[in-house]
């Protein structure tokens, strides 16, 4: 479990050092959990963790889109 935390702050900091702070949204969430996940199916917490990065970062921008698509209906 130790080696799981351990590659999961890597990711975390790997991807926030690396992406500015508008495609980082989501990812440390994700990659957090996927991580996880991927640890407990068969030790691919690596995979887990880039997975659940993209995946996180999508749900993040495609909930961003969609407030800044109701702001601008209602004004």
């Amino acid at each position: 479990m130790r080696n799981v935390v351990a590659v999961l702050c890597t990711v975390a900091a790997l991807g926030v050092a690396a992406a500015p702070p508008a495609q980082a949204k989501g990812c440390i969430k994700g990659a957090i959990l996927g991580g996880i996940a991927g640890h407990y199916l068969h030790h691919h917490a690596v995979l887990g963790a880039v997975a659940g990065c993209a995946i996180g970062h999508h749900v993040a921008a495609r909930n961003d889109r969609d407030i800044r698509a109701a702001h601008h209906v209602h004004h």
